[in-house]
């Protein structure tokens, strides 16, 4: 299951024809964080393989983010990542440099967000290095809290969180199927 289109974007799965797109996006500077390392074209390939692998296990991953017209934005979508040994659906977001600053990753992430309630999730997190402004902005857009800091991937994130179990799918499905 997709998320629904919006006003300006619709959605769909990865695939590696997406290489290049991907590559442009990951591998871009960012300005929110400069001293990030750069990633490259094999970085790009396990990212699609990993998403392809995450619709197979759990029906949802990173879907490709474009416009009406086909044009590729980023990516959005629903992951699930360890949290101090314990796993959370966290909502991430990434779009092509040039078209940052557009509430673009906002605009996707309410419609990932609105099917995550929609599915049943119970809770939605967003995991945010503190340098990282414009992420935090839009987690905020999106009714994210912050939880909690943690040590994840090796340094400092904050924990944002949102509990969408006033809204749990008939028949108190789980948030994400077995393995």
């Amino acid at each position: 299951m997709l998320p629904a289109a919006t006003a300006r974007l619709r959605f769909r799965e990865l695939t590696a024809g997406d290489l290049d797109d991907v590559e442009a996006v990951l591998s871009a500077p960012d300005p929110a964080r400069p001293q990030r390392r750069r990633r490259t074209r094999a970085d790009a390939q396990r990212w699609i393989a990993w998403n392809l692998q995450n619709y197979a296990t759990w029906g949802f991953g990173l879907w490709a983010i474009e416009t009406h017209d086909g044009g590729f934005v980023g990516d959005c979508g629903l992951t699930v990542q360890d949290v101090e040994g314990e796993e959370h659906v966290e909502v991430g977001y990434h779009v092509r440099l040039e078209l940052r600053g557009q509430g673009l990753a906002a605009e996707a992430a309410l419609a990932v967000r609105e099917l995550a309630r929609s599915l049943g999730m119970p809770h939605l997190v967003a995991i945010i290095r503190a340098e990282n402004r414009p992420s935090l902005r839009v987690a905020e857009k999106l009714g994210l809290r912050f939880e909690r800091e943690i040590v994840k991937n090796g340094g400092p994130a904050l924990v944002y969180g949102i509990d969408l179990s006033n809204a749990a799918a008939p028949g108190g499905e789980s948030c994400c199927p077995s393995r």
